[in-house]
Protein backbone atom coordinates (compact mmCIF):
# COMPACT_ATOMS: atom_id res chain seq x y z
CA UNK A 1 0.00 0.00 0.00
CA UNK A 2 1.35 3.39 -0.95
CA UNK A 3 -0.05 6.93 -0.95
CA UNK A 4 1.10 10.54 -1.31
CA UNK A 5 -0.30 13.35 0.86
CA UNK A 6 0.59 16.96 1.71
CA UNK A 7 2.36 17.14 5.08
CA UNK A 8 0.60 20.31 6.28
CA UNK A 9 -2.84 19.05 5.21
CA UNK A 10 -2.23 15.73 6.99
CA UNK A 11 -1.05 17.49 10.16
CA UNK A 12 -4.11 19.76 10.16
CA UNK A 13 -6.47 16.79 9.85
CA UNK A 14 -4.66 14.78 12.53
CA UNK A 15 -4.76 17.70 14.96
CA UNK A 16 -8.53 17.95 14.51
CA UNK A 17 -9.02 14.47 15.94
CA UNK A 18 -5.89 13.86 18.06
CA UNK A 19 -7.65 15.16 21.20
CA UNK A 20 -9.66 11.92 21.32
CA UNK A 21 -6.56 9.88 22.17
CA UNK A 22 -5.90 9.52 25.91
CA UNK A 23 -2.36 9.71 27.24
CA UNK A 24 -2.54 6.47 29.25
CA UNK A 25 -4.78 3.96 27.54
CA UNK A 26 -5.52 0.38 28.53
CA UNK A 27 -5.13 -0.94 24.99
CA UNK A 28 -1.91 0.03 23.14
CA UNK A 29 -3.82 0.17 19.81
CA UNK A 30 -5.85 3.13 21.15
CA UNK A 31 -2.64 5.19 20.92
CA UNK A 32 -2.81 4.81 17.12
CA UNK A 33 -4.59 6.49 14.25
CA UNK A 34 -6.36 4.13 11.84
CA UNK A 35 -5.51 5.07 8.24
CA UNK A 36 -7.96 3.70 5.69
CA UNK A 37 -7.70 4.33 1.95
CA UNK A 38 -10.61 3.79 -0.39
CA UNK A 39 -10.93 5.28 -3.90
CA UNK A 40 -8.20 7.92 -3.36
CA UNK A 41 -9.86 9.09 -0.12
CA UNK A 42 -7.96 8.74 3.12
CA UNK A 43 -10.07 8.30 6.27
CA UNK A 44 -8.25 8.77 9.58
CA UNK A 45 -9.92 7.51 12.76
CA UNK A 46 -9.09 8.06 16.44
CA UNK A 47 -10.97 6.52 19.36
CA UNK A 48 -10.88 6.09 23.15
CA UNK A 49 -13.75 3.53 23.02
CA UNK A 50 -16.22 6.19 24.22
CA UNK A 51 -15.68 8.75 21.44
CA UNK A 52 -14.76 8.13 17.80
CA UNK A 53 -13.64 10.89 15.46
CA UNK A 54 -13.11 10.43 11.75
CA UNK A 55 -11.73 12.91 9.23
CA UNK A 56 -11.33 12.51 5.45
CA UNK A 57 -8.90 13.98 2.95
CA UNK A 58 -7.91 13.36 -0.68
CA UNK A 59 -4.65 11.55 -1.42
CA UNK A 60 -2.83 10.13 -4.43
CA UNK A 61 -2.96 6.35 -4.32
CA UNK A 62 -3.43 3.41 -6.65
CA UNK A 63 -4.57 0.78 -4.15
CA UNK A 64 -6.93 0.57 -1.22
CA UNK A 65 -5.76 -0.59 2.19
CA UNK A 66 -5.48 0.22 5.86
CA UNK A 67 -2.93 0.43 8.67
CA UNK A 68 -2.63 1.69 12.26
CA UNK A 69 0.12 4.26 12.90
CA UNK A 70 1.25 5.40 16.40
CA UNK A 71 -0.21 8.87 16.92
CA UNK A 72 2.44 10.58 19.04
CA UNK A 73 5.46 9.93 16.84
CA UNK A 74 3.51 10.75 13.68
CA UNK A 75 2.30 14.11 15.06
CA UNK A 76 5.71 15.00 16.51
CA UNK A 77 7.43 14.31 13.18
CA UNK A 78 4.87 16.18 11.04
CA UNK A 79 5.15 19.28 13.24
CA UNK A 80 8.81 19.52 12.23
CA UNK A 81 8.46 18.81 8.52
CA UNK A 82 8.03 21.79 6.15
CA UNK A 83 5.02 21.79 3.83
CA UNK A 84 5.74 19.23 1.10
CA UNK A 85 4.31 16.02 -0.37
CA UNK A 86 5.06 12.93 1.74
CA UNK A 87 5.05 9.38 0.39
CA UNK A 88 3.82 6.68 2.77
CA UNK A 89 4.78 3.09 1.87
CA UNK A 90 3.38 0.25 4.00
CA UNK A 91 4.59 -3.34 3.61
CA UNK A 92 2.79 -6.57 4.60
CA UNK A 93 4.32 -6.48 8.13
CA UNK A 94 2.77 -2.99 8.63
CA UNK A 95 6.14 -1.22 8.57
CA UNK A 96 5.44 2.39 7.59
CA UNK A 97 8.11 4.23 5.61
CA UNK A 98 7.63 8.00 5.16
CA UNK A 99 9.69 9.69 2.45
CA UNK A 100 10.06 13.47 2.24
CA UNK A 101 12.17 15.62 -0.13
CA UNK A 102 15.35 14.92 1.77
CA UNK A 103 14.51 12.40 4.46
CA UNK A 104 13.31 8.90 5.11
CA UNK A 105 11.57 7.88 8.35
CA UNK A 106 10.46 4.47 9.52
CA UNK A 107 7.87 3.57 12.13
CA UNK A 108 6.32 0.24 13.05
CA UNK A 109 2.58 0.23 12.39
CA UNK A 110 0.04 -2.25 13.72
CA UNK A 111 -2.54 -4.62 12.30
CA UNK A 112 -5.67 -2.57 11.50
CA UNK A 113 -7.92 -5.58 12.23
CA UNK A 114 -7.25 -5.05 15.94
CA UNK A 115 -8.58 -1.47 15.86
CA UNK A 116 -11.97 -1.16 17.64
CA UNK A 117 -15.01 -1.11 15.33
CA UNK A 118 -17.12 2.03 15.50
CA UNK A 119 -20.75 1.82 16.67
CA UNK A 120 -23.36 1.40 13.95
CA UNK A 121 -25.89 4.18 13.43
CA UNK A 122 -29.01 2.02 13.91
CA UNK A 123 -32.50 3.36 14.68
CA UNK A 124 -31.34 6.97 14.73
CA UNK A 125 -33.41 10.13 14.84
CA UNK A 126 -31.85 13.13 13.13
CA UNK A 127 -32.12 16.91 13.13
CA UNK A 128 -30.00 19.70 11.68
CA UNK A 129 -28.69 22.98 12.99
CA UNK A 130 -26.11 25.54 11.96
CA UNK A 131 -22.50 24.85 12.89
CA UNK A 132 -22.15 28.22 14.66
CA UNK A 133 -25.39 27.47 16.55
CA UNK A 134 -23.96 24.27 18.01
CA UNK A 135 -20.55 25.84 18.73
CA UNK A 136 -22.26 28.76 20.54
CA UNK A 137 -24.45 26.37 22.53
CA UNK A 138 -21.40 24.37 23.64
CA UNK A 139 -19.44 27.51 24.57
CA UNK A 140 -22.31 28.92 26.60
CA UNK A 141 -22.97 25.75 28.62
CA UNK A 142 -19.81 23.64 28.88
CA UNK A 143 -18.21 25.68 31.68
CA UNK A 144 -21.10 24.88 34.05
CA UNK A 145 -20.78 21.10 33.66
CA UNK A 146 -19.91 19.21 36.86
CA UNK A 147 -16.65 17.28 37.32
CA UNK A 148 -18.19 15.09 40.02
CA UNK A 149 -18.09 11.47 38.75
CA UNK A 150 -20.42 10.41 41.56
CA UNK A 151 -23.18 12.34 39.78
CA UNK A 152 -22.69 11.21 36.18
CA UNK A 153 -25.85 12.93 34.88
CA UNK A 154 -24.29 16.33 35.63
CA UNK A 155 -20.98 15.58 33.89
CA UNK A 156 -22.46 16.38 30.48
CA UNK A 157 -24.73 18.83 28.67
CA UNK A 158 -28.44 17.97 28.60
CA UNK A 159 -29.94 18.30 25.09
CA UNK A 160 -33.67 18.87 25.33
CA UNK A 161 -35.35 18.59 21.94
CA UNK A 162 -38.74 20.04 21.11
CA UNK A 163 -40.53 20.88 17.89
CA UNK A 164 -40.20 24.60 18.63
CA UNK A 165 -36.49 24.54 19.45
CA UNK A 166 -33.57 22.87 21.20
CA UNK A 167 -32.47 23.61 24.78
CA UNK A 168 -29.00 22.96 26.15
CA UNK A 169 -28.72 22.76 29.94
CA UNK A 170 -25.68 22.31 32.18
CA UNK A 171 -25.40 22.40 35.97
CA UNK A 172 -22.96 21.49 38.74
CA UNK A 173 -25.54 22.05 41.55
CA UNK A 174 -24.02 25.49 42.34
CA UNK A 175 -24.95 27.13 39.05
CA UNK A 176 -27.07 26.33 36.04
CA UNK A 177 -27.08 27.50 32.42
CA UNK A 178 -30.01 27.07 30.05
CA UNK A 179 -29.50 28.09 26.43
CA UNK A 180 -32.32 27.79 23.93
CA UNK A 181 -32.24 28.04 20.14
CA UNK A 182 -35.38 28.18 18.01
CA UNK A 183 -33.53 27.91 14.68
CA UNK A 184 -32.91 24.20 15.33
CA UNK A 185 -36.03 22.09 15.37
CA UNK A 186 -36.40 18.46 16.30
CA UNK A 187 -38.90 16.06 14.78
CA UNK A 188 -40.09 14.90 18.20
CA UNK A 189 -39.75 15.71 21.90
CA UNK A 190 -36.70 13.91 23.24
CA UNK A 191 -33.65 14.35 25.45
CA UNK A 192 -30.16 12.94 26.05
CA UNK A 193 -26.93 13.86 27.87
CA UNK A 194 -23.68 14.36 25.94
CA UNK A 195 -20.37 14.04 27.87
CA UNK A 196 -17.96 16.94 28.21
CA UNK A 197 -14.97 15.55 26.27
CA UNK A 198 -16.67 15.00 22.87
CA UNK A 199 -18.32 18.44 23.10
CA UNK A 200 -14.92 20.03 23.71
CA UNK A 201 -13.54 18.21 20.66
CA UNK A 202 -16.54 19.22 18.55
CA UNK A 203 -16.32 22.93 19.26
CA UNK A 204 -12.67 22.87 18.14
CA UNK A 205 -13.36 20.81 15.01
CA UNK A 206 -16.46 22.63 13.74
CA UNK A 207 -16.29 25.95 11.87
CA UNK A 208 -18.03 28.95 13.42
CA UNK A 209 -20.20 29.61 10.37
CA UNK A 210 -23.68 28.94 9.02
CA UNK A 211 -22.87 25.51 7.53
CA UNK A 212 -25.55 22.97 8.23
CA UNK A 213 -24.51 20.05 10.40
CA UNK A 214 -26.33 16.79 10.77
CA UNK A 215 -26.95 15.49 14.29
CA UNK A 216 -28.38 12.00 14.79
CA UNK A 217 -28.86 9.96 17.96
CA UNK A 218 -30.16 6.64 19.20
CA UNK A 219 -30.52 5.25 22.71
CA UNK A 220 -26.74 4.92 23.22
CA UNK A 221 -24.84 7.18 20.85
CA UNK A 222 -24.71 10.61 19.26
CA UNK A 223 -23.56 10.99 15.63
CA UNK A 224 -22.46 14.40 14.36
CA UNK A 225 -21.23 14.99 10.82
CA UNK A 226 -20.05 18.08 9.00
CA UNK A 227 -18.26 17.81 5.66
CA UNK A 228 -15.18 15.69 6.16
CA UNK A 229 -15.42 15.50 9.97
CA UNK A 230 -17.55 12.93 11.77
CA UNK A 231 -17.88 12.21 15.46
CA UNK A 232 -19.61 9.44 17.36
CA UNK A 233 -19.82 9.44 21.14
CA UNK A 234 -21.48 7.36 23.79
CA UNK A 235 -24.28 9.18 25.63
CA UNK A 236 -24.39 9.35 29.42
CA UNK A 237 -26.82 6.74 30.67
CA UNK A 238 -28.33 8.63 33.59
CA UNK A 239 -31.29 10.81 34.42
CA UNK A 240 -30.73 14.55 34.32
CA UNK A 241 -32.06 16.30 37.46
CA UNK A 242 -35.33 18.21 37.17
CA UNK A 243 -33.67 21.59 36.70
CA UNK A 244 -36.92 23.51 36.17
CA UNK A 245 -37.82 23.34 39.89
CA UNK A 246 -34.71 25.28 40.94
CA UNK A 247 -35.27 28.25 38.61
CA UNK A 248 -37.09 30.91 40.69
CA UNK A 249 -40.17 32.15 38.84
CA UNK A 250 -40.32 35.53 40.52
CA UNK A 251 -37.18 37.42 41.46
CA UNK A 252 -38.58 40.94 41.91
CA UNK A 253 -35.34 42.96 42.30
CA UNK A 254 -33.55 43.90 39.07
CA UNK A 255 -29.90 44.96 38.99
CA UNK A 256 -28.29 46.19 35.74
CA UNK A 257 -24.51 46.63 35.56
CA UNK A 258 -21.87 47.07 32.88
CA UNK A 259 -20.56 43.57 32.21
CA UNK A 260 -16.86 44.42 31.76
CA UNK A 261 -16.72 46.81 34.73
CA UNK A 262 -18.44 44.25 36.97
CA UNK A 263 -16.23 41.39 35.76
CA UNK A 264 -13.02 43.38 36.26
CA UNK A 265 -14.13 44.52 39.72
CA UNK A 266 -14.87 40.89 40.64
CA UNK A 267 -11.42 39.84 39.42
CA UNK A 268 -9.70 42.53 41.50
CA UNK A 269 -11.72 42.02 44.66
CA UNK A 270 -11.72 38.20 44.55
CA UNK A 271 -7.92 38.20 44.89
CA UNK A 272 -8.55 39.02 48.57
CA UNK A 273 -11.27 36.38 49.08
CA UNK A 274 -11.01 33.06 50.87
CA UNK A 275 -9.45 30.64 48.37
CA UNK A 276 -11.81 27.79 49.19
CA UNK A 277 -15.05 29.74 48.72
CA UNK A 278 -14.03 32.71 46.48
CA UNK A 279 -16.78 34.58 48.33
CA UNK A 280 -17.54 38.16 47.30
CA UNK A 281 -20.37 39.99 49.06
CA UNK A 282 -22.48 42.39 46.99
CA UNK A 283 -24.18 45.24 48.85
CA UNK A 284 -26.71 47.18 46.78
CA UNK A 285 -27.91 50.60 47.93
CA UNK A 286 -29.86 52.65 45.40
CA UNK A 287 -27.59 53.14 42.42
CA UNK A 288 -24.41 51.97 44.13
CA UNK A 289 -23.05 48.46 44.16
CA UNK A 290 -20.32 47.59 46.64
CA UNK A 291 -18.16 44.48 46.31
CA UNK A 292 -16.32 43.19 49.36
CA UNK A 293 -14.12 40.15 49.97
CA UNK A 294 -12.02 39.06 52.89
CA UNK A 295 -9.87 36.18 54.01
CA UNK A 296 -9.93 36.21 57.79
CA UNK A 297 -7.06 33.68 58.10
CA UNK A 298 -4.61 36.05 56.40
CA UNK A 299 -6.28 39.39 57.26
CA UNK A 300 -6.82 40.10 53.55
CA UNK A 301 -9.56 42.50 52.56
CA UNK A 302 -10.73 44.08 49.30
CA UNK A 303 -13.55 46.57 48.65
CA UNK A 304 -14.78 48.36 45.54
CA UNK A 305 -17.71 50.55 44.59
CA UNK A 306 -19.36 50.92 41.22
CA UNK A 307 -22.48 52.42 39.67
CA UNK A 308 -25.49 50.34 38.81
CA UNK A 309 -29.18 50.59 37.99
CA UNK A 310 -31.24 48.91 40.68
CA UNK A 311 -34.92 48.46 41.19
CA UNK A 312 -35.64 46.93 44.59
CA UNK A 313 -35.01 47.21 48.32
CA UNK A 314 -31.43 47.42 49.64
CA UNK A 315 -29.83 44.01 49.68
CA UNK A 316 -26.66 42.19 50.67
CA UNK A 317 -25.95 38.86 49.02
CA UNK A 318 -22.77 36.79 48.51
CA UNK A 319 -21.65 34.69 45.55
CA UNK A 320 -18.65 32.66 44.41
CA UNK A 321 -16.72 35.24 42.33
CA UNK A 322 -15.09 32.59 40.13
CA UNK A 323 -18.55 31.33 39.09
CA UNK A 324 -19.80 34.84 38.35
CA UNK A 325 -16.74 35.70 36.23
CA UNK A 326 -17.18 32.53 34.12
CA UNK A 327 -20.91 33.11 33.70
CA UNK A 328 -20.43 36.71 32.58
CA UNK A 329 -18.21 35.41 29.75
CA UNK A 330 -21.26 33.66 28.30
CA UNK A 331 -23.27 36.91 28.03
CA UNK A 332 -22.50 38.86 24.84
CA UNK A 333 -24.09 42.22 25.72
CA UNK A 334 -22.34 45.31 27.19
CA UNK A 335 -24.75 45.28 30.16
CA UNK A 336 -26.15 42.35 32.10
CA UNK A 337 -29.26 42.01 34.23
CA UNK A 338 -29.24 40.18 37.56
CA UNK A 339 -32.61 39.27 39.09
CA UNK A 340 -32.56 38.82 42.88
CA UNK A 341 -34.98 38.33 45.76
CA UNK A 342 -33.47 37.36 49.15
CA UNK A 343 -29.88 36.62 50.29
CA UNK A 344 -30.67 32.88 50.34
CA UNK A 345 -32.42 32.55 46.97
CA UNK A 346 -30.69 31.91 43.66
CA UNK A 347 -29.82 34.89 41.47
CA UNK A 348 -30.62 34.87 37.76
CA UNK A 349 -28.22 36.42 35.24
CA UNK A 350 -29.36 37.34 31.73
CA UNK A 351 -27.97 39.47 28.90
CA UNK A 352 -29.95 42.74 28.65
CA UNK A 353 -30.72 41.92 25.00
CA UNK A 354 -31.13 38.48 23.48
CA UNK A 355 -30.37 37.79 19.82
CA UNK A 356 -33.29 36.64 17.71
CA UNK A 357 -33.94 32.92 18.02
CA UNK A 358 -31.82 32.42 21.14
CA UNK A 359 -32.39 32.75 24.85
CA UNK A 360 -29.81 32.50 27.62
CA UNK A 361 -30.61 32.13 31.31
CA UNK A 362 -27.98 31.55 34.02
CA UNK A 363 -28.64 30.79 37.64
CA UNK A 364 -26.17 30.97 40.52
CA UNK A 365 -26.70 29.86 44.11
CA UNK A 366 -25.73 32.38 46.83
CA UNK A 367 -23.24 31.67 49.61
CA UNK A 368 -23.93 32.16 53.30
CA UNK A 369 -22.78 35.64 54.36
CA UNK A 370 -19.99 35.37 56.89
CA UNK A 371 -20.75 38.45 58.93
Amino acid sequence: MKFIVSSSSLLKHLQQISGVINANTVLPILEDFLFEIEDKKLSIVATDLETVMRVQTDVESKANGKVCIPAKILLDSLKNIADQPLTFTIDKNFTVEITSDNGKYKVMGENPDNFPKEPAADDTTAFTMSSSGLVTAINKTLFAVSNDDLRPAMTGVFFELQKEGVQFVATDAHRLVRYKRTDAKATKTDSFIVPKKPLNLLKNALPDNEDEINIAYNSNHLFVSHGEVQMICRLIDARFPDYKVVIPQDNPYKLIVNKNDFQNALRRVSVFSNKSTNQVALTINGSELQLAAQDVDFSFEGNERMNCQYDGTDLQIAFNAKFLIEMLNAADTPDIKIELSTPTKAGIIKPTEQAEGEELLMLVMPLMLNN
